[in-house]
């Protein structure tokens, strides 16, 4: 879902280059500088290829900044920020434990189980040391 997203602001952003492209050599097909400046008359193909190349630059640029940026912001995305002390998750500003979370933002039902290091540890800690006789 976030691939497309990313995908559909470069063809926007490529879209509206795309048209500058397309508005300038109509624009000069068209012979609008000619009728609104009073220049000679024809296609100055110098001023049109240069105008391209400027506006392609700056495409060639913005795009490629854009898709690094895009990437960053996904990069930061996929992070869950967890209170070091209570283990709460930060999540659209508000804090909540983990069950909230689950809950609320997974079609997921939770239960509670224990792990078998854990338990290792439970059994640890339960078993008694024989008492020694002086």
């Amino acid at each position: 879902m976030k691939q497309k997203r990313r995908e559909s602001i470069l063809w926007i952003e490529g879209a509206g280059f795309g048209s500058m492209l397309v508005l300038i050599w109509a624009m000069e097909l068209l012979h609008v500088p000619q009728q609104l400046f009073s220049e000679s008359t024809g296609v100055n193909l110098i001023r049109l290829g240069l105008r391209s190349f400027v506006i392609i630059l700056v495409w060639t640029t913005v795009h490629l900044a854009t898709r690094r940026l895009l990437k960053r912001l996904h990069h930061l995305e996929e992070y869950l920020r967890i209170c070091a002390w209570c283990q709460k998750i930060g999540h659209d500003g508000e804090w909540m434990t983990m069950q909230q979370y689950m809950g609320s933002n997974f079609a997921t039902k939770l239960t509670h189980g224990v792990c078998p290091e854990c338990s290792r540890e439970m059994l640890k800690s339960t078993k008694t040391p024989k008492a020694t006789s002086v």
